[in-house]
């Protein structure tokens, strides 16, 4: 038995997931004691770094074998690390940790992608600016509809003028945008569970309309029958890496990619509620909640 095995697997405070966390670690110290390449002081870093993720997998999705490691994990595991402020540098450090020893796992089941796939700007006051400008936004969404993609042009148009996250508006069911186009108001659920109302503006109110006539009641508006709703994420961040070079301005400071849809909305709510005469502090703690923030720091990053 390796060394990794040998300590066996104590749950660290904080995991609410304690037997799907344990039936990780177990997996990934077998794996780490086959690992031969790099230093010990890498070995056992890289070996943390599994851990860490294993933390989110069991409390998160409550995934229970190593195997089943995909993309969607991936990708919610970044958007953790961004959010707690971890530089790029640091979070592609985690990633490759994870990736080797995703290499090493016998019989998984998914490939993962490589970190051009996921935006991994560093999130900081003062940082990378990811807005869209209209050009960008307005052929990406004319392209979507050259292609007979009405759905994914709806997809932008929400992300554009509500704000919303990628995972958010794949949430969105028929029962939830009927009341929101009678409301004026679309009901959000948000990470962690935070909820929150977002007042549509009308091409947002015309996007869900348009996906509301092409969806069957209890359906969801953007995932098929048969489809997963990691899949249908996977689908959007594909179009818009597939397609944005021929869209994206010289110079931009960052790829384009669908969260910064979102960035592009918390500026001009913010400077709308600037130009009405509101202080700074209070056009943040505004545009905060349209975000489904409660940080000051993070609504920083968006503006």
């Amino acid at each position: 038995m390796g060394r990794f095995q040998q300590r066996g697997v104590k749950v660290p405070k904080g995991v609410k997931n304690a037997g799907a966390y344990k039936n990780l670690m177990n997996q990934i110290n077998k794996i780490g004691d086959h690992i031969r390449q790099g230093s010990y002081e890498t070995k056992q870093r890289y070996h943390d770094a599994a851990d860490r993720f294993a933390r989110h997998l069991a409390d998160k999705f409550n995934v229970q074998k190593w195997a089943n490691v995909s993309d969607k994990h991936l990708q919610s595991y970044i958007e953790h690390m961004q959010d707690k402020g971890l530089s790029a540098s640091t979070i592609k450090t985690e990633l490759s940790a994870i990736r080797m020893y995703h290499d090493a796992t016998p019989f998984a089941k998914n490939r993962l992608s490589g970190n051009e796939k996921f935006d991994l700007e560093r999130r900081s006051f003062g940082g990378v600016d990811r807005k869209w400008s209209d050009q960008e936004y307005k052929g990406m969404v004319d392209l979507s509809r050259e292609l007979g993609r009405n759905d994914m042009a709806n997809i932008l148009t929400l992300g554009r003028e509500a704000g919303l996250r990628i995972h958010e508006v794949t949430r969105i069911d028929h029962a939830t945008a009927v009341k929101a186009l009678q409301t004026g108001v679309l009901h959000v659920k948000g990470k962690g569970g935070l909820e929150r109302g977002v007042p549509l503006r009308p091409t947002a109110s015309e996007a869900l309309r348009e996906a509301v006539k092409r969806c069957e009641r209890g359906n969801k508006l953007f995932v098929a029958n048969g489809q997963k709703t990691h899949q249908a994420i996977g689908a959007v961040q594909d179009f818009i890496y597939n397609h944005r070079d021929k869209f994206q301005e010289n110079d931009r400071e960052s790829d384009m990619t669908f969260h910064g849809l979102r960035h592009t909305f918390a500026r001009e709510e913010y400077d709308k509620r600037i130009e009405q005469g509101m202080s700074e502090q209070q056009a943040r703690e505004e545009v905060s909640e349209l975000l489904g923030h409660s940080r000051d720091d993070v609504t920083r990053i968006y503006l």
